[in-house]
C-alpha cells in the first residue's frame, strides 16, 4: 500500500514558456478542519465529487488531502472520468472512466496531516470540462478534512462504486461497482446521499501547453461563490476562467476562497482542536503557503480578503490590515508571483456589526491604499465594478444577492469582467 506526501507546486514562473513540460493546476479547493459536531463517519462507501476544470490538458493528477485529519485515511480505490450531463449529475461519460493509481497501486493511505497525489491518468481534460472523481473508503473513516461549501452537488454511496458510470438509488449499483447503490440503508444513512461539500479533495492538475500557468483567487465567501446558483459554476473565478479561454489565454484559475475567512486571524489545529468555527479556515496569512504558493505552476494571485476582519467585535486597525496584505505581497513576490490586489466590495445594509460608519471608513481607507499605493503589482477594482453610483456604500441592486454583502450571479459576472485580461497575456 502506497503512502505518499505532496510535493509543492512550482510557484511564480514569470515566464512560464521557458519550462517544458508544464504541469498546471486546473481546479483547486481550500480545505479546513471540521467542527466536532459536523464530523461524518464513512465506511464501505464511495464519495463521488464533481469538479469544473478551468484549463485543458492531459494526464490529470488528483490531489487528496487529510491535512486536518488526526488519523490516516485508507483509500481502497479511486477513479476519474469526464462528467456526463449538467447540474447535479454525477454520471460519467461511458468509456472515459479511469482507475487512479498511487505509485502504481490501486490503493493507498492519505497520512494524517498530509496529502496524497495520484499517478497521471490516461485522460484528456477539455478546457472548461467537468470531471467526476470517485474515492472508495473501505474502513471506518472520520472525515476530518473538507471544503465546507462546494456549491456543487456531490454524493456518498454504499459500496465500491468507483467503476460505475452512474450512481442512483434503486439501481443495485448502477453498473460495475462491487457494492450496490440501491440496496437499502447503510447503517442509518441512505444508500445514496447528496452532500454539498468536498471531502478529502483539494486539487487537480493537468499536463498543458508550455505557455500555461495558474492564477489563484485567494479570498473569502465572495470568492468561494456564496449565494450563487448551485451547480452552475457562476463564481467569479469560474467566469474569469471562461473569459480567459475565450481569449485563448492559457491560464488555470484556482479558487481558494473560504467562507468567513479572515486575513489576520482564524482557527488553528486539526479537527477536534480547531473549535466550532473550524469551517472559517486558518487565517489567510497562515494558509497562504498551502493554498497559493504550493499550487502547480502558479504565476499570479488575486487577493480579496479583509472584510471579515472588519466585522470582528474587536476589528484590526487599518494599519494592521494593510500590514497583513504587505506580508502576503512580500511572500508572493519572493516566490516569483505577480500579486494582484482586489478592492473590498461595499456592504452597506448588511446585517450585524459589519455595516457601521467606522467599518465603512476602514473599507474606504483600505481601498484607497490598494488603488493608490502601488504596492500590489496590479489592482482589480471589484468595488467600482459592483457599487451603486448613487450610493457608493451599497451594491447596485442588480448585483446584490439580497443580503447586501454577497454578489448575485450577475454581480459575479461583473466582478469577473472587471479583471483586465492583459494582466495575464
Amino acid at each position: 500500500m502506497a503512502v505518499l506526501a505532496a510535493t509543492p507546486g512550482t510557484a511564480g514562473q514569470r515566464n512560464p514558456t521557458v519550462r517544458a513540460p508544464i504541469r498546471a493546476g486546473t481546479w483547486a479547493a481550500p480545505v479546513t478542519a471540521q467542527p466536532v459536531e459536523k464530523v461524518q463517519t464513512l465506511a464501505d462507501q464511495t464519495v463521488r465529487q464533481v469538479v469544473h476544470a478551468s484549463v485543458g490538458g492531459d494526464q490529470p493528477q488528483v490531489r487528496f488531502s487529510n491535512e486536518f485529519g488526526a488519523q490516516p485515511v485508507r483509500v481502497g480505490a479511486a477513479s476519474l472520468g469526464l462528467r456526463s450531463g449538467t447540474g447535479a449529475s454525477t454520471d460519467i461519460v461511458p468509456g472515459t472512466g479511469q482507475p487512479l493509481t498511487f505509485a502504481g497501486r490501486p490503493d493507498a493511505v492519505i497520512p494524517a496531516g498530509g496529502t496524497l497525489i495520484s499517478d497521471a491518468a490516461d485522460l484528456v481534460v477539455p478546457p472548461g470540462g467537468d470531471l467526476v472523481i470517485s474515492l472508495y473508503l473501505p474502513d471506518r473513516t472520520e472525515v476530518g478534512t473538507v471544503t465546507p461549501l462546494a456549491y456543487q452537488t456531490n454524493v456518498v454511496a454504499t459500496g465500491n462504486l468507483t467503476a460505475a458510470d452512474r450512481i442512483s438509488n434503486g439501481t443495485g449499483g448502477a453498473g460495475n461497482g462491487t457494492g450496490g447503490a440501491g440496496n437499502g440503508k447503510h447503517g442509518d444513512r441512505p444508500a445514496v446521499e447528496a452532500i454539498s461539500t468536498y471531502l478529502f479533495l483539494s486539487g487537480v492538475s493537468v499536463r498543458a501547453r508550455r505557455s500555461t500557468s495558474a492564477i489563484v483567487a485567494f479570498g473569502d465567501s465572495i470568492t468561494r461563490g456564496a449565494k450563487t446558483a448551485q451547480n452552475a459554476n457562476h463564481r467569479w473565478p469560474d467566469l474569469l476562467a471562461a473569459r480567459l479561454r475565450d481569449g485563448d489565454i492559457d491560464r488555470g484559475v484556482l479558487n481558494t476562497g473560504i467562507s468567513r475567512n479572515r486575513l489576520l486571524s482564524g482557527p488553528i489545529g486539526r479537527t477536534g482542536r480547531a473549535g466550532s468555527n473550524a469551517w472559517a479556515g486558518e487565517s489567510g496569512l497562515r494558509r497562504f503557503e498551502r493554498d497559493v504558493l504550493a499550487q502547480p505552476a502558479v504565476g499570479h494571485a488575486i487577493v480579496l480578503l479583509g472584510v471579515n476582519d472588519l466585522g470582528l467585535v474587536t476589528p484590526p486597525t487599518i494599519d494592521e490590515l494593510i500590514a497583513g496584505h504587505r506580508e502576503l505581497i512580500k511572500r508572493g513576490r519572493a516566490a516569483g508571483l505577480e500579486m494582484i490586489g482586489g478592492t473590498l466590495l461595499p456592504f452597506g445594509g448588511y446585517r450585524g456589526r459589519l455595516d457601521s460608519p467606522a467599518t465603512r471608513a476602514k473599507r474606504d481607507a483600505f481601498n484607497a491604499w490598494v488603488r493608490r499605493s502601488g504596492e500590489y503589482d496590479a489592482v482589480v477594482d471589484f468595488d467600482a465594478a459592483v457599487r451603486d453610483p448613487a450610493a457608493p456604500d451599497r451594491m447596485l441592486a442588480v448585483y446584490d444577492s439580497g443580503d447586501h454583502l454577497h454578489p448575485s450571479d450577475a454581480g459575479m459576472a461583473a466582478m469577473a469582467a472587471a479583471v483586465p485580461l492583459n494582466l495575464f497575456a
